[in-house]
């Protein structure tokens, strides 16, 4: 049996069986597509998070060590809580900076799959007008 002869042989219920398995098939793909976009954009949240976390954790022992060693040195030379107080300036300084690149990273972060939501809108709009 030719191509033809087989197209002609096809029944109305057959082709509407194929287009609905091949509907089934495009939405299970799509949803894959959406879990994937989902779980790389929760790897870059986590990410974040994790900087964030550790930079506040960072900047905790460092400010709690590294201040004593400094306030102790600039007591030789001036009174010690102005010395205490130059030194938590500093701290609070790069505590900021540490912030403001953590949330920068943040905001990269984009919780809705968009090339999903793209394709799932195309699909829709074809749905409503198959042929052109």
């Amino acid at each position: 049996m030719t191509t033809p002869d087989r197209v002609e042989q096809t029944s109305i219920g057959e082709i509407i069986g194929n287009i609905s398995d091949d509907l089934s098939q495009l939405f299970r793909q799509e949803v894959e597509l959406a879990k994937a976009e989902i779980r790389q954009e929760a790897t870059k949240a986590g990410k974040a998070a994790g900087m964030l976390g550790g930079a506040g954790f960072a900047g905790y022992l460092a400010v709690v060590l590294l201040s004593f060693a400094v306030v102790f040195g600039l007591s030789n030379v001036m009174d010690p809580g102005w010395a205490a107080l130059i030194v938590a300036v500093v701290w609070g300084a790069i505590g900021a900076v540490l912030f403001v690149s953590g949330r920068n990273k943040m905001k990269t972060v984009d919780p809705v799959p968009r090339r999903t939501a793209e394709t799932l809108k195309e699909d829709a709009q074809w749905l409503k007008n198959p042929t052109g």
